[in-house]
């Protein structure tokens, strides 16, 4: 593949924990090579996080507004072998469906509530648009904020089912860990012993990306 690897977080919800899993997928990445969070949201909560802290994040973290210009993410960003995307809640935004225009992979957080699979449900549809203009896209289900005492119930496997996308394999657990990274403008790679679960959980969602 010529270029970076584009990988877009997205979701038509907010509150979905997209930015938690982008800081956290670019510091995992920029231990293999350099990588660049790019916040495509107006609310800059990526931007913010990477300021926050009085360590380096591992990840460089660019702030774009997606205006009425042109704009092309592949080749602004192609200094960088990894490409995360953080985009805004709205697919029907500009900035969102540029994302899915130009990335390689999709994921998609989805938290495990009935309301917020209904909220989601318009996305299989946005990513098969996406495709006719980007074949080489690949769009997977990511269950975000998974109760550790609790398996993804039976109910949740089903709805999941009905979007017609993969899911991947790994889940990303609630845990206050990822809290604790964004007040103190880290990633849970920064955080040592602390950090090690939600580590092994973000490798986990990488080598799947990767593979």
């Amino acid at each position: 593949m010529s270029g970076p690897l584009v990988i877009a977080v997205i979701n038509q919800k907010g509150g979905a924990g997209k930015t938690t899993v982008a800081m956290h997928l670019g510091a995992g990445l920029a231990r293999r090579a350099s990588a660049v969070v790019v916040d495509l949201d107006p609310q800059g909560s990526a931007t913010q996080w990477a300021a926050a802290g009085t360590q380096t994040f591992p990840a460089t973290v660019k702030h774009l507004r997606v205006g009425a210009g042109a704009v092309d993410l592949r080749r602004d960003f192609r200094a960088y072998p990894f490409v995360v995307l953080d985009c805004p809640p709205a697919v029907d935004s500009r900035a969102a469906a540029l994302a899915l225009q130009s990335c390689d992979v999709a994921v998609i957080p989805v938290l495990p509530s009935p309301m917020d699979l209904w909220a989601s449900l318009r996305l299989p549809q946005d990513i098969d648009e996406a495709r006719r203009n980007n074949p080489r896209l690949r769009a997977y289900l990511l269950p975000n904020q998974i109760e550790t005492r609790s398996a993804l119930s039976a109910a949740m496997q089903e709805a999941l089912a009905e979007f017609g996308l993969p899911v991947l394999n790994t889940a990303v657990r609630r845990r206050g860990i990822y809290k604790t990274a964004a007040l103190e403008g880290v990633s849970a790679y920064q955080l040592g012993a602390r950090g090690q679960s939600a580590v092994a959980e973000i490798e986990g969602l990488i080598e799947e990306i990767l593979a």
